[in-house]
């Protein structure tokens, strides 16, 4: 791995994680396109990879918490008087337990789904597959968002459940994280903005459980002094500043437009890569 290979996935991981176009998916088109071009095998996949993603989402993960920081600190300020005085019945309690609950259920679903979504990495096309479908959600969403005429700013229970689920499917390469979550919150009736703002809300406990706990459990400390240490630091600074712009500006973005242009761009992306390494694996 290059400086220039690690750049180019700092910003395709900085883009793809908070834009509905599935980040992991994306890491592997990059990824494997990189391995065809320079007649690599496609199931080459080295221990050094596998941190280098990790750390690419560690670097999205200081984006999006620098980003939210004043949510961050009012839910937990409010889940901390809620201990002490037995009472959660404020919003911003109720949110945070509410996160709490769909961080739990998408780690019940992901952990069966965990050895398909690893099997997926070298199944390039079939990962495409999978994007045209989350284009598909995402149209569906946008139809069904259309239809419900009174929008919600504030999540329940029920929500939280349906959303986390959600979240737990997008473990598999191809099926966005972000997509699937804001696309969930829009068919249940939420507005545009409460939906983004709670998917990536939602997002930080499960990045920073793959960023921190993976590692330390997966990697071998022996490896660690064998990596290219500047490249993975390039591209996780990379990933954390370009995640920071595009989670700014696509709340603005969200609020006004339609998820539609993302829906496109998931299907015809899919479609390009599903024909390509139908081609040339």
């Amino acid at each position: 791995m290059n400086l220039i290979q690690a750049i180019l996935m700092g910003i395709v991981q900085g883009l793809s994680e908070f834009l509905p176009i599935s980040s992991s998916a994306h890491l592997v088109f990059t990824s494997n396109f990189y391995k065809v071009f320079k007649d690599i095998p496609v199931e080459a996949h080295s221990t050094q990879e596998v941190f280098f993603d990790i750390m690419l989402h560690l670097g999205t993960l200081i984006a999006v918490l620098i980003f939210f920081r004043k949510d961050l600190i009012d839910i937990c300020v409010a889940l901390w008087n809620g201990i002490k005085t037995r009472d959660f019945s404020s919003n911003l309690a109720k949110l945070g337990i509410y996160i709490l609950i769909g961080t739990v259920l998408t780690v019940l679903l992901a952990l069966p789904l965990q050895d398909v979504a690893n099997h997926l990495v070298f199944h390039p096309a079939l990962v495409g597959a999978l994007l045209i479908l989350t284009g598909g959600v995402l149209f569906y969403s946008e139809y069904m968002s259309k239809k419900n005429t009174s929008k919600s700013a504030n999540i329940t229970l029920k929500q939280s459940i349906i959303i986390g689920l959600s979240q737990g499917l997008a473990v598999l390469p191809g099926f966005s994280r972000s997509g699937w979550t804001i696309a969930t919150g829009l068919f249940l009736g939420l507005d545009r903005e409460t939906s983004a703002r709670y998917s990536f809300l939602l997002s930080i406990p499960i990045i920073l459980g793959a960023s921190m706990v993976y590692p330390l459990v997966e990697i071998d400390v022996k490896d660690l002094v064998t990596f290219n240490w500047i490249v993975i630091i390039v591209g996780t600074i990379v990933s954390g500043i370009v995640g920071y712009l595009c989670v700014k500006y696509f709340m603005k973005f969200i609020s006004k437009f339609s998820l539609n242009i993302f829906g496109y761009y998931c299907v015809i992306m899919g479609i390009f890569t599903l024909v390509f390494f139908n081609i040339f694996n």
